[in-house]
């Protein structure tokens, strides 16, 4: 880890500094659809884009060496800030880049993904440079998987390729009546371990891609509903979701949309319309059977139409004080 030069007069360091940048990136809750297409064997996934962010700062000064990150742990959005400092032209420099996300770790919830697209929309504002989702793109092929985060609407994306297949438009916004099963995934050794598909599955594939591909842009809630509800049982049939027979129950007796899931992560959630009539009853309804379950439960919401997918630094704030101890799996 780079650590600041000690060999800068404060009055010289000062000169050197700018105006710290802000970057943030939404996560999601799982994917709507995931799996692999015939013929061509590549894996894809259909983004499920959720008002919860991640946030990255970067005081940046050209008399710095390296990136000193916060926390710690966070290496990845270290290395890819420095790849973002020198696709900008800025090799000498350094500075100190923090993270705060709204966004638990090891659920399948793209905090990873969100963590380093905010991270270079960071270094893009605290250089005075713009990285378009391209560029974003090409940067995370050198670190890890990406989800498409940095697409602002409902995407088909290779994950594993880090490439975009097409851009489906933005849904109605959703409630989502969470279940966290517990414990954590490691996004890149569950890709790794990940059972073959067979060539049936991946013909039921292609025709679920289609198909969501219409349901997205036709705005068709009970038909994201359906596919993403067969997307979470395909992928029970090669990794173990307790919770998701109940929770389909839970959805059909609530009047539910369907079940969403995190293919690699350990969420699951019931969907409901966020303008259906009967909104916060049928909420109510599954939120109350969910909390029966073994794990944690939450209410927490999709990005919708009309909305403001990178929020203003106070506009997140008031956002995280709003939903506090009541919409994170790790406070309830």
């Amino acid at each position: 880890m780079g650590t600041v030069r000690s060999d800068v007069v404060p009055e010289a360091a000062e000169e050197a500094a700018v105006e710290p940048g802000t970057g943030r990136s939404y996560g999601t809750f799982g994917e709507l659809l995931q799996g692999v297409l015939p013929e061509t064997d590549r894996h894809f996934m259909v983004t499920f884009p959720l008002a919860r962010w991640s946030t990255a700062t970067l005081r940046y000064s050209a008399l710095s060496t390296g990136i000193e990150v916060w926390p710690p742990h966070k290496e990845k959005a270290r290395r890819i800030a420095e790849l973002a400092l020198a696709a900008a032209g800025r090799t000498g420099g350094g500075g100190v880049l923090e993270l705060h996300s709204d966004l638990p770790e090891g659920k399948g919830m793209a905090s990873s993904s969100a963590d380093l697209v905010a991270t270079v929309r960071a270094v893009g504002a605290a250089v005075g440079t713009t990285f378009s989702p391209a560029a974003i793109e090409a940067l995370l092929r050198d670190i890890e998987p990406s989800d498409g985060v940095m697409y602002d609407e409902v995407v088909a994306y290779y994950h594993r390729e880090v490439t975009l297949r097409s851009g489906l438009g933005v849904l109605p916004a959703m409630t989502i009546v969470g279940h966290d099963e517990g414990g954590q995934i490691d996004t890149i050794r569950h890709n790794r371990s990940a059972r073959p598909v067979d060539e049936r599955h991946k013909e039921e594939y292609g025709l679920l891609l289609a198909a969501l591909c219409d349901a997205v842009r036709a705005h068709d809630l009970p038909g994201v509903g359906r596919i993403a509800t067969r997307s979470a049982e395909l992928n029970a049939l090669t990794r173990p979701r307790p919770a998701l027979r109940e929770l389909r129950n839970i959805c059909e007796a609530t009047g539910g949309l369907g079940v969403v899931c995190a293919h690699s992560g350990t969420v699951l959630g019931v969907l409901i319309a966020a303008d259906d009539p009967d909104h916060d009853t049928k909420v109510r309804a599954a939120l109350a059977a969910c909390r029966r379950l073994p794990g944690t439960t939450t209410v927490l919401r999709s990005l919708g139409v009309g909305e403001n997918w990178i929020p203003e630094a106070d506009e997140t704030a008031t956002r995280a004080s709003r939903s506090a101890g009541t919409d994170h799996f790790w406070g309830t």
